[in-house]
């Protein structure tokens, strides 16, 4: 698609400075933070409260990896070729969003709606267990939907130079999303609220997280202008069927370049880890606030108790992973700028000296890479032993930052990779022009570039050209949308792998209902306490995939 692509319109972002456009074009990523958190903190321990076993409980998850592995690269093939006089990305964010919205009501109220149709107590429950899972698995493909369009948004904008910057704020908002929800979750939100937005803890986040979506994506889509694309000499007149659009995804993945394997397979391995991390780390902090140490009210709400505890350990991961989101990129070496030995980017002034401390011998970012999948290993190697909530509050927070450089350093390999196909100009060539400071703010190649840091003000400039087929398609990304879309199915393929894992682990050492959830049921049907937890032994088992991850990155730097 990139050869001979036609355009018309010119994209603006809003914004007085290059920092303030980049946030806004970034934006979206706090609002499907608010949407994960919830699942991952609050509708794991909701479920197992509702009566449903943590072995079919880890089927149910099967919904993330499966959505992820269908939607993403269909929206983000069917994005790439939309006509839409709003742009390419912006109505599926749009059309995600309202479906998230709805969603999230849905589970948030779940038991109330199933009350109005059905009376008796027992069916009552078995409905609304019915009801919560098909929503879970609804939300998790709409979540998709506006997931995959904001994220090519942000390659689709920023040129070469500017991916690693771009990947660095996906990375900020991810933290920030996380940090607002988690502490969000830690709250007693009924005490400071009453009844305001339902009279249940959960409720009440659900309702938050839907109104944050919204906001969230709504910024971005304000923010962000996008030029229509118009087809291109092979597809102008010709409509395109699924089936066309299916054949191109599995064609385009079996024949992914080598560099863009191998990211694919370190994303693969450290994604087999971060599944049971995500999905269950928080109710396994719970369990052990509930089942090794003193309760102080006993006879409450333990769902809350769970999603509060739980949420607490992961403010820290959240707020750990912020803090990493912002420094290390100025500690590391850009993997576009490999040619310039001086090329360090200018930190915050606040952070000068500390920089300057590692600026001579700096890693580059394939080293933080794995490195970060080791110091996960490191981290979830002694989950089956914890026992305090003090010590898993303290290596949920040590994973941190392996997470902010895994949230940041595929889609900057990507990303570089895409529009280096995406160009004709030979990667010195483009490189060179990227270093020159513009003479005024129309830039003539169609890169998104900003002044030097000696310019005031420091503002990002869009002048594309209408034809992509040109030297100026430095940032155009057109194949962004399915590149992105093959990566994702390399982070969704493993989560299929760990909901098998969990699936095994959870029959064998669990397979009952909860004890400290399931209060309803009768307690012949709870599994027991005694013995080690499941959960933990899939964190254990997450350890040793990171360290194959880690073992991986020695593929990206042969290919290289």
């Amino acid at each position: 698609m990139a050869h001979g692509a036609q355009w018309t319109g010119q994209p603006r972002i809003k914004g007085s400075s290059e920092s303030v456009q980049i946030a806004l074009l970034t934006t979206s990523m706090v609002g499907l933070q608010f949407c994960w958190g919830t699942e991952m903190t609050y509708a794991t321990p909701y479920l197992l409260s509702l009566g449903l076993s943590k072995s079919k409980l880890s089927l149910v998850w099967i919904a993330g990896p499966l959505s992820g592995l269908i939607m993403q690269p269909v929206v983000g093939m069917i994005s790439d070729r939309s006509k839409s006089k709003y742009g390419r990305r912006r109505p599926f964010m749009v059309a995600g969003t309202v479906a998230v919205f709805v969603c999230l009501l849905v589970l948030g109220w779940t038991k109330e709606l199933v009350g109005w149709f059905v009376e008796d107590r027992e069916l009552r429950r078995e409905f609304a267990i019915a009801v919560a899972v098909a929503d879970i698995y609804v939300l998790d493909f709409v979540i998709n939907i506006a997931q995959s369009t904001c994220r090519a948004l942000v390659v689709d904008t920023l040129p070469v130079e500017k991916q690693q910057l771009g990947s660095a704020w996906c990375s900020r908002m991810t933290g920030i999303g996380h940090m607002l929800m988690y502490a969000l979750g830690a709250l007693d939100l009924h005490s400071l609220t009453g009844n305001f937005l339902g009279d249940t803890q959960f409720k009440k986040v659900c309702a938050i997280a839907a109104v944050a979506m919204v906001i969230a994506q709504g910024t971005s889509c304000w923010a962000v202008k996008e030029r229509v694309y118009l087809g291109d000499s092979m597809s102008i007149g010709h409509r395109t069927g699924v089936m066309t659009i299916l054949r191109q995804i599995y064609s385009t993945t079996m024949n992914v370049p080598e560099r863009i394997q191998a990211i694919c397979m370190v994303q693969f391995w450290s994604w087999i880890g971060w599944f049971p991390f995500l999905f269950y780390g928080s109710t396994w902090v719970g369990e052990i606030y509930l089942r090794h140490e003193d309760t102080p009210d006993p006879a409450g709400d333990a769902l809350t108790e769970v999603g509060k505890a739980g949420s607490a350990a992961y403010l820290a991961f959240a707020i750990i992973s912020f803090a990493a989101s912002i420094i290390i990129p100025w500690l590391v070496q850009s993997p576009d700028q490999d040619d310039k030995p001086g090329y360090t980017p200018r930190p915050p002034q606040g952070l000068e000296s500390a920089v300057a401390v590692v600026r001579k011998n700096r890693p580059t970012l394939l080293t933080a890479w794995m490195l970060a999948c080791l110091v996960f290993a490191a981290s979830m190697v002694f989950a089956p032993w914890v026992r305090t909530v003090r010590s898993a509050t303290i290596i949920i927070g040590l994973c941190g930052v392996p997470f902010a450089v895994g949230g940041w350093a595929p889609g900057t390999f990507l990303g570089i990779e895409v529009n280096r196909m995406n160009t004709s100009i030979p990667m010195a060539q483009l490189r060179k022009a990227s270093s020159r400071r513009p003479s005024n703010e129309s830039l003539d190649a169609s890169m998104l570039s900003s002044h030097s840091s000696h310019s005031s003000p420091q503002t990002l400039h869009l002048r594309h050209n209408s034809n992509a087929s040109s030297i100026d398609t430095a940032s155009t990304g057109e194949l962004s949308g399915v590149y992105l879309g093959i990566l994702n199915i390399y982070t969704t393929l493993p989560q299929f792998v760990g909901t098998g894992i969990s699936w095994l682990v959870f029959s064998i050492l669990e397979p009952g209902k909860s004890p400290e959830l399931a209060t309803e049921a009768h307690p012949d049907e709870h599994h027991s306490k005694e013995g080690v937890s499941g959960i933990a032994v899939c964190l254990f088992i997450g350890a040793l995939s990171a360290v194959v991850a880690a073992w991986a990155t020695r593929r990206l730097k042969l290919a290289g």
